[in-house]
């Protein structure tokens, strides 16, 4: 699962700004951090709705996708 992450759905979000790091993955549930653009995006739902239909479709693995989102430190002050 981290290879599929890294190697295919991160380069996809990388084209929008966007970052995201496989933190784990367990009975079912996979837990994703989001950096750069998908941490302030409004609709990161659609995205994580999005990264279960494609491991649904490429690793044939229904999956629930947890998102944590990471700011950029200037933002937490």
């Amino acid at each position: 699962m981290e290879k599929y992450v890294n190697n295919v759905l991160a380069p996809k979000l990388q084209g929008d700004g966007g970052w995201v790091e496989f933190i784990s993955f367990e009975n079912g549930e996979l837990t994703l951090r989001f950096r750069g653009e998908c941490s302030k995006c409004l609709i990161l739902h659609r995205c994580t709705d999005w990264i279960e239909q494609e491991i649904k479709r490429d690793l044939k693995k229904t999956v629930k996708v947890t998102a944590i989102r990471k700011k950029p430190y200037f933002q937490d002050i």
